[in-house]
């Protein structure tokens, strides 16, 4: 009886017409995020940084840093000393290296979660379909391309010591007011 009724659990809740929904449980790919985060602490500290470092400001684990720097070191963007005063360290001006670099470096992983069928080629709906859809996702990309290209690590960490100045000044003034 009881294999049954999950039988049955399985055919009437589990079926995919009957659980899509608006959201996606997709995992989504957040090395540019992870390494822009890394990489304003690096600038931050101005000096080497390590991966155990790194991993708790990312809350991540070391072996995911050292791998994900990897392929910036492979880029010319930072570089790496091992041994006791080694780490990571930032080894190009902040103003040079924009957020398109760093999307290169990381392999280029889409930046678009959304596709289109492709469970029937021969179909013209289909290849209707599939024809806009390709034109509006090759448009929109290359207009973040172009955007990412513009913004440099230096415009985020202007931007991270504008925030954390006015946090600053925020915290003070409500102690002295205190």
């Amino acid at each position: 009886m009881k294999k049954q009724k999950n039988q049955n659990l399985t055919e009437t809740v589990l079926k995919p017409e009957k659980n899509r929904n608006i959201y996606s449980y997709m995992k989504q790919d957040s090395r540019l995020s992870s390494v822009l985060h890394a990489l304003l602490h690096m600038a931050e500290r101005n000096e080497s940084m390590t991966s155990d470092e790194l991993s708790r400001c990312l809350r991540t684990n070391p072996v995911v840093v050292r791998r994900t720097m990897g392929f910036l070191r492979n880029a010319g963007i930072v570089s790496s000393e091992r041994g006791h005063a080694g780490g990571w360290k930032i080894c190009s001006d902040l103003s040079a290296i924009t957020l398109r670099e760093l999307h290169e470096a990381l392999g280029e992983p889409d930046v678009f979660a959304i596709g289109h069928r492709t469970e029937m080629p021969e179909c013209l709906v289909e290849q209707s379909v599939n024809a806009a859809l390709d034109a509006a996702f090759a448009d929109a990309e290359a207009l973040l391309m172009r955007r990412m290209g513009e913004v440099t690590l230096a415009d985020l960490a202007d931007d991270f010591a504008r925030r954390h100045s006015a946090r600053h000044t925020h915290n003070k003034d409500t102690r002295n007011e205190a």
